[in-house]
């Protein structure tokens, strides 16, 4: 699905603030869009989500609840609906849930 054909006002990516990580992704929405940030733990994923100006706004541990194993090395992109309760991720073609364990 592309975003743009769907939501009218889609935000293109804002400049990155040079002080949030590298591997950062923008997620645009109609009206807003956020930057997320994932890191792997033994037992789960960091997501973090800022606002377009870099303030963060959401940051808990996560469980991943649907599709293949997450290959945190490959090529990956955040996807619709994501927010702060629960985050979807494409990689491979497929979708990928997690959901907050906060």
């Amino acid at each position: 699905m592309n975003p743009k054909t769907v939501c009218s006002k889609v935000l293109p990516s804002p400049p990155k603030p040079v002080y949030l990580p590298s591997g950062i992704q923008w997620l645009s929405g109609e009206g807003c869009g956020s930057w997320f940030y994932i890191e792997a733990l033994k037992d789960g994923f960091i997501i973090s989500r800022y606002s377009p100006e870099g303030k963060l706004e959401c940051s808990g541990l996560f469980r991943q609840v649907s599709g293949p194993t997450f290959k945190i090395d490959s090529s990956y992109s955040f996807t619709y609906m994501s927010h702060c309760a629960e985050i979807n991720i494409r990689q491979d073609n497929q979708k990928l849930t997690f959901k907050s364990r906060n």
